[in-house]
């Protein structure tokens, strides 16, 4: 007799890196010790690039960005210089893992996902995720169960307002972010036995971003300060309470994963993509140097005598102006090779203003994934190993800035995120070795009972199962 696939909960920690969840903070957090005592667990590597969108979805999707049309949260549209979008959730070309199992039959709960809006149809529920537009009506599948996740949430939300000045609001709004979310988990785990129960959290990335120079004493701009040194602590504290509520109703026999889709490091400061290109005559802008931190769509550019221009975000997205491709397109389509070559050579030899090399690593998405498809860069750049934001506006009196230029923010992420599996078999408390993302759905379709597809480039972690 076929034994019964377990059923699995996956819990989903946004940025958070092995050093706070199985180091510094452990401590703090009795619940999820706990837990990592009948675990295996360990680093979980990242994807290119280590985004939240999109590696959320390379992770329950089994396929890199590239395949997926998925590069980060916002794309260009095509045949325009300064248009963007943010994906949803019909902008992955391959279906997640909720998908595979609803059309087997399997009973799925999904909680906030990214990209997750408009909530997709599965075999259970689906509550959309922190990209839902403001005043968003329909944020729940099936929608009639839209007044029962306000009524466990006494009133849902998505996000707080981060990348901004008052802190102590930032902070306080998170704990009832969080508190929101498990409070929704709990209520809905209750409903039945699912087969497939996930939950993301998208708090500790705002923590990250808002809080890190006030705990971490290597930052650059490192700033003692007690009381927002406590709101990390208290955070963790909170989270650690929020998990174990949860777990009280799971049964033993329930596989829990906690995860994260990367980590978070200090930012050392952001690198003017566009003044270099400028400064190296790859982009020609008109007029008066423009005020310090304009966007590029609101300064004059001559495209008819610009080759490339970029965008910020973790790292940075360069476009070719392309002749037969963009409306007053330059470069000559046979140029290009040359034209890549020349700028990773320029990018490579970038120093900081220490002197210090700043690390440019210059990567082409058609070299870089299995397949390329939907809106993507050019070419992709990441900075100090992405502990230098790419910064796309104008008008800096430097290549460099010591701050992001969209608002205050205190850290960037990092490739390393985090893995845990309650594993009956194998030794509960052992830390493992470094996992793949790749590797999650796989592993889950095989965990589950159902066949691997071939379309996953993952693999499925044996130990796992």
């Amino acid at each position: 007799m076929t034994p019964r696939a377990p059923r699995v909960l996956a819990i989903g920690l946004d940025s958070v890196p092995p050093s706070l969840l199985f180091d510094r903070f452990r401590p703090l957090m009795p619940n999820v010790d706990a837990l990592l005592r009948r675990s295996t667990y360990g680093t979980l590597r990242s994807t290119d690039p280590p985004i939240t969108v999109p590696a959320w979805a390379v992770m329950f999707s089994g396929v890199d960005p590239g395949t997926l049309g998925l590069y980060g949260f916002r794309h260009r549209r095509p045949g325009s210089y300064g248009e963007q979008y943010l994906p949803t959730s019909r902008t992955p070309l391959e279906p997640m893992l909720w998908d595979r199992l609803s059309r087997a039959g399997r009973r799925v709960c999904v909680i906030g996902m990214p990209p997750g809006y408009p909530p997709p149809s599965v075999n259970g529920i689906y509550v959309s995720d922190f990209l839902t537009p403001p005043g968003a009506s329909s944020f729940v599948s099936p929608a009639a169960l839209r007044s029962e996740v306000d009524d466990a949430a006494g009133g849902y939300e998505f996000d707080v307002t981060f990348r901004a000045e008052d802190r102590e609001r930032i902070g306080t709004q998170l704990l009832t972010l969080t508190r929101k979310h498990f409070a929704v988990a709990r209520r809905l785990w209750a409903r039945e036995p699912w087969d497939f129960f996930a939950l993301h959290e998208i708090g500790p990335d705002r923590l990250h971003h808002t809080f890190w120079k006030y705990f971490d004493t290597g930052h650059p701009r490192y700033e003692p300060n007690d009381r927002f040194r406590n709101v990390v602590e208290e955070y963790y504290r909170a989270l650690d309470r929020e998990i174990g509520s949860l777990l009280e109703d799971v049964p033993p026999d329930v596989r829990v994963l906690l995860l994260s889709d990367h980590g978070s490091q200090a930012m050392e400061g952001a690198f003017c993509i566009n003044e270099w290109l400028i400064e190296n005559g790859y982009l020609t802008v008109r007029g008066p140097r423009p005020l310090p931190g304009t966007p590029l769509e609101k300064v004059d550019v001559d495209w008819t005598r610009t080759r490339a221009w970029g965008a910020g975000g973790y790292y940075a997205r360069i476009f070719y102006n392309l002749r037969g491709r963009e409306p007053q397109g330059q470069l000559e389509p046979a140029a290009v090779p040359a034209f890549e070559a020349e700028l990773r050579r320029g990018l490579e030899s970038v120093r900081r203003p220490d002197g210090r090399p700043l690390g440019a690593d210059v990567r082409d998405p058609r070299r870089t994934y299995r397949e390329v498809r939907g809106d993507a860069p050019d070419l992709m750049v990441y900075f100090g190993n992405v502990a230098w934001r790419s910064a796309g506006t104008l008008g800096h009196d430097s290549l460099f800035l010591s701050e992001n230029d969209t608002g205050p923010d205190d850290a960037v992420h990092s490739f390393d995120g985090i893995y845990s599996v309650t594993d009956p078999r194998h030794g509960a408390g052992t830390r493992g070795p470094t996992e793949q993302i790749l590797d999650i759905a796989p592993t889950l379709m095989s965990l589950l009972g159902l066949e691997v597809p071939d379309r996953m480039q993952g693999h499925v972690i044996e130990r796992f199962r």
